[in-house]
């Protein structure tokens, strides 16, 4: 756990930067969302590997990442897309439309809640662990998510059956945050298998896997 630094400023001013600095683990959903936003709104960005549960993380409850960009220090991945898309893309992630906002801002809710709390601690981590750290595979806690991870992609490929979801409205916010949260899950053995079994997922995943910044910020270890 990291240590209390009350009264410290999230937001707080720290000197104009060329470019936008990610603080945060190389291999990770959420360092990956804020390489996506800037890579979709064409600036410059550097990653820094610095990891959760270190001195060298800034973020008050020690999580990844931390971003630097135009003099801000600033925390949450909502809010760091949302700003590098408001100042530097005019807005182009989030539609103009209420109700198609209020769209993709649910699904990436979801995306952010449920979906990658369930993905990250039954299958993600535990693979992760294995296949990087040489720990045993946990296979009974592998077990005992399955079920909820394949209600979970059960309900999204509904959505999209319904009416395309949050795809209907073109590449957006949600887009961004549901990429490297699925993708994570499908590059495990059980993700894989769930994924190929849902069409509308793994068309949207291909779609997606041709956009630009997608291509530029895939992990070293992607297949």
């Amino acid at each position: 756990m990291s240590s209390c630094r009350c009264g410290s400023n999230p937001a707080r001013h720290i000197g104009v930067t060329a470019q936008v600095r990610i603080f945060g683990t190389v291999i990770s959903t959420y360092t990956r969302i804020v390489q996506i936003a800037c890579e979709e709104a064409g600036v410059s960005h550097e990653t820094i590997a610095t990891a959760a549960q270190s001195p060298q993380n800034r973020h008050p409850f020690g999580k990844v990442p931390v971003v630097e960009i135009d003099g801000l220090e600033l925390v949450e991945s909502v809010a760091i897309a949302n700003y590098i898309d408001n100042a530097h893309n005019g807005g182009a992630l989030q539609p103009a439309d209420h109700a198609a906002r209020a769209l993709s801002e649910k699904w990436v809710a979801i995306a952010n809640n449920y979906m990658f709390p369930l993905f990250e601690s039954g299958l993600v981590m535990p693979w992760i662990m294995h296949k990087v750290a040489g720990f045993p595979l946990e296979r009974e806690k592998i077990d005992r998510a399955l079920p909820n991870i394949s209600l979970a992609l059960g309900f999204v490929e509904g959505e999209m059956q319904r009416d395309g979801a949050w795809a209907a409205n073109g590449f957006t916010m949600a887009d961004v945050f549901l990429y490297p949260v699925l993708r994570g899950l499908q590059l495990t053995p059980q993700g894989e298998v769930g994924i190929a079994q849902c069409d509308k997922i793994s068309s949207w995943m291909e779609a997606c896997e041709k956009r630009p910044s997608v291509i530029a910020t895939r992990w070293e270890s992607e297949p």
